[in-house]
């Protein structure tokens, strides 16, 4: 197949530092490469890629410290619908902006959807263009859409040679992504401090945030028992996690996915997390680590950690969440999609195939 991949001009392909979503395209283009299939991927032009890469602006535009990211959004969704015809299919990841073009265009195009879907102001913007074909990265990510063209869900894949297994636990407790409210970095302070373990925070701080840190974070910082780090690069993650007792994931907010969560379990270490967006569809309470909403029972989650088996977390990491398994979920969608084209499109039977599939 003739592909066209559409990354967020965000971060580069894959990401310096922080950006699940570069990473994740990033995997799922490599893995097509791979399988042979002729990718084209547009992206900045300080990504790198195995792919024919179409530059849409010279650097990533988050560390560049961009004003107005939609002007060069708007030119990559332009010079690929210039082009469209020379592709089977386009794949997005840019979210609800390709819609438009690609409802003019004669090319088939599906979009995956990477963020959280529960803000009021999206259902006019999906009602309108219900019937463009989407991928959910986690059954609980639909929950804001039932009324859309839902065909299929694909959860992250890693690669599992690029992921070190560590069998022995560490003695630090670690909080890994981004600082802010929803992802309840107060909460994982509130753990260490009632544990008695210390706790590493490697994490971003995005200028909406920075008030946040300042105010509520920061005062909490007490090196060497919690000890803040800063945001780490792709390779220091394997060392951060691996070498951690926990990875502590306390959540507030409808989680499309979290991919750190499965990062950690490939490194052999657990994960306590509080039951909010697609936790509990991607953990298994016991064999990956605890879920718990009260502080107490995180608390006592810490102290039970013993309890899982490392090997258990990297064996269900490889089962689960392999790069394979989410490139060839990505492949089958795409086929059924080119089927279908010429045909009223039928999410029923997707749907079926996919619960199938689950069971």
């Amino acid at each position: 197949m003739k592909i066209a991949q559409l990354s967020p001009l965000y971060e580069s392909v894959p990401p310096k530092l922080y950006g699940g979503t570069e990473r994740v395209v990033s995997i799922l283009t490599e893995g097509l490469v791979r399988n042979g299939h002729d990718v084209t991927l547009y992206a900045s032009g300080d990504s790198e890629t195995s792919a024919r890469l179409i530059p849409v602006c010279r650097e990533a535009l988050r560390l560049n410290d961009i004003k107005d990211p939609c002007a060069d959004h708007l030119l990559q969704l332009s010079m690929v619908y210039d082009h469209a015809d020379e592709f089977n299919l386009i794949h997005s990841h840019v979210d609800y902006f390709t819609f438009p073009f690609a409802q003019k265009s004669a090319t088939p195009t599906v979009t995956t959807l990477h963020g959280r879907l529960d803000t009021p102001e999206l259902q006019g913007i999906h009602r309108y263009y219900k019937s463009h074909p989407l991928i959910s990265i986690s059954h609980t990510q639909r929950i804001p859409f039932p009324f859309a063209n839902w065909v299929g869900t694909v959860h992250h894949g890693l690669p599992i040679e690029r992921y070190l297994f560590y069998p022995k636990p560490g003695k630090y407790l670690a909080f890994l992504g981004r600082i802010a409210p929803e992802k309840r970095p107060d909460i994982a302070i509130a753990i260490a401090q009632k544990t008695g373990i210390p706790l590493k925070i490697a994490a971003k701080v995005s200028a909406q945030d920075r008030d946040y840190f300042e105010t509520v974070i920061r005062p909490l910082l007490n090196p060497p028992w919690v000890e803040f780090i800063g945001e780490i690069a792709e390779h220091e993650k394997n060392a951060f996690l691996g070498e951690a007792l926990a990875l502590l994931f306390p959540i507030d907010w409808p989680e499309p996915f979290g991919l750190v969560m499965i990062e950690s379990l490939a490194c052999g270490t657990p994960v306590i997390a509080r039951p909010c967006g697609s936790v509990n569809e991607l953990l298994s309470p016991g064999k990956t680590g605890f879920i718990h909403s009260e502080l107490e029972d995180l608390v006592q989650a810490v102290e039970r950690i013993g309890e899982v088996s490392r090997k258990g977390c990297r064996e269900y990491f490889e089962s689960a969440f392999s790069a394979e398994t989410m490139v060839s979920r990505y492949e089958r969608i795409y086929e059924d999609l080119l089927a279908l084209r010429n045909k009223p499109l039928s999410v029923d039977a997707l749907a079926d195939d996919e619960l199938a599939e689950a069971a």
